[in-house]
């Protein structure tokens, strides 16, 4: 099975139409040959970019020297409004001293103990679909791989399900952010000092704004819950009462604050992302969808989720069809010389999960919808080649593991319920807005799953 991809613009264009298909949606603003190049060079006016396909170049950049390729603050002008300084846009020592706290609460056995927040979370996602559908109905995937992300974050991270009050408002709050904030603004293209204006769009501030309190009263909240010595032990309790081991310092209110945004705008957004796609390929994929619904029919514990090998193979099938994230910019610190070519200081390095998933050199049938091929050798070196939805090197995003509990949790505790297949003419159109989405949703026919009764005679 083939799923939709983007429509590569023309070879070349000018420099105006590009910027403006790149404003847009990155992925339709590149053409088809990055593909199959290993890397490849982009002059404006303002600055030089290099999208770098070699996986010899993303070891280099990522791994053996990050140091020297820090975080593009062009990328990061855009979501500055709301992210603030959370550990998804700084670099150097303040961004040492947030990992050094944050990665204690994602190491593997902590991990397992948001298992169950997870599993609620699941359960309470198919309980409304259920409701929704009836005996069946066409249904908007994205909005409920949403809803369902976000519950799992409010769960995992405060003990608070989405019905919570101030949990609903940041949900709904947030949809309203993703839809008015472009993936790029104008210090994106040109370096703007500090002191002009960055011309964020005012709905994109105003939603920004009202977010942030949101979130400052769940932190004051927490605060003095652990004050009080009655705070559970979430997500957002490790993380307030872990000092930075060599400083001794904890984050401050406004820290926590920024931190929690990331927190909800990587592991909801992307998370989401994920969710959606991956319901839509099994829909279009009806064998691999029976086979996640026969592996969980006998689920009951949310341990379990270690044996979910197929749903685990789907889902990371859909991670390189559809990585949530589908670039990462660093920068240059001084002159490099790469493949030959002469790379200046402050030069944008753009790395591509987008394109090395899908890269003619480094996959087989790299466009085709195959979970299979995780199982197989070749597709082992891939991996270890050319997959990274979640990054690597030190800047790994810190809930890959979280996320690869998550995502084939839910999606087998969907599927073992609800049956779904494509809406014929309605094929989603993958777009990148924060994250990759569907430019008018993911629509499915979706039905009450029948379950086979294996203790019966016949």
């Amino acid at each position: 099975m083939t799923p939709p991809k983007p429509i590569s613009r023309p070879d070349r264009v000018s420099l105006w139409r590009y910027l403006k298909l790149f404003r847009q949606d990155i992925l339709s603003a590149q053409p088809d040959r990055l593909y199959g190049a290993w890397m490849a060079e982009f002059r404006t006016p303002f600055f030089r970019s290099y999208l770098a396909n070699d996986p010899q170049l993303v070891q280099t950049i990522l791994r053996d020297r990050p140091r020297d390729f820090p975080k593009s603050d062009r990328i990061g002008e855009g979501l500055r409004p709301l992210l603030g300084q959370s550990v998804f846009l700084t670099n150097g020592a303040v961004w040492d001293h947030q990992r050094r706290i944050i990665d204690p609460a994602f190491e593997r056995g902590r991990v397992a103990q948001s298992l169950p927040a997870m599993w609620d979370a699941g359960q309470a996602m198919v309980a409304r679909v259920l409701d929704q559908i009836g005996d069946g109905k066409e249904i908007e995937i994205e909005e409920i791989a949403s809803h369902a992300a976000a519950d799992v974050i409010f769960r995992t991270l405060f003990s608070i399900p989405i019905e919570d009050a101030i949990a609903a408002q940041v949900f709904h709050e947030f949809r309203a952010y993703q839809r008015s904030q472009p993936i790029l603004n104008l210090a994106a293209f040109i370096r703007l000092p500090r002191w002009f204006p960055r011309f964020h769009r005012a709905e994109t501030k105003r939603a920004a704004k009202r977010i942030r309190v949101l979130i400052t009263q769940l932190v004051d909240q927490r605060r003095e819950a652990i004050a009080n010595n009655t705070a559970p032990d979430d997500l957002a309790t490790r993380i307030m009462i872990t000092p930075d081991p060599e400083t001794g310092q904890c984050f401050t209110a406004a820290e926590m604050v920024d931190q929690v945004a990331i927190f909800f705008l990587a592991g909801h957004e992307t998370s989401a992302s994920a969710l959606g796609w991956a319901l839509y390929c099994c829909a279009a994929a009806p064998d691999w969808q029976d086979g996640i619904a026969e592996e969980a029919a006998a689920l009951t514990d949310p341990k379990e989720v270690k044996r979910l090998t197929t749903s685990r193979d789907v889902f990371r099938e859909t991670l390189r069809l559809y990585p949530p994230v589908p670039m990462m910019v660093r920068e240059t610190t001084r002159p490099e010389t790469f493949r030959k070519r002469a790379i200046p200081k402050a030069a944008q390095l753009v790395l591509s999960p987008w394109h090395m998933h899908r890269h003619t050199k480094l996959w087989d049938a790299p466009d085709t919808f195959d979970p299979s091929r995780w199982q197989s050798d070749d597709a082992r070196q891939s991996a270890r080649d050319a997959y990274m939805p979640f990054s690597a090197g030190p800047r790994v995003c810190p809930g890959a593991g979280f996320a690869m509990a998550e995502g084939p949790l839910l999606l087998s505790l969907f599927l073992r319920s609800v049956e779904v297949t494509p809406v014929p003419g309605k094929f989603p159109q993958p777009v990148a807005h924060l994250t990759v989405r569907a430019r008018d949703g993911i629509w499915l026919n979706a039905l009450p799953r029948r379950r086979v009764d294996t203790d019966s005679d016949g």
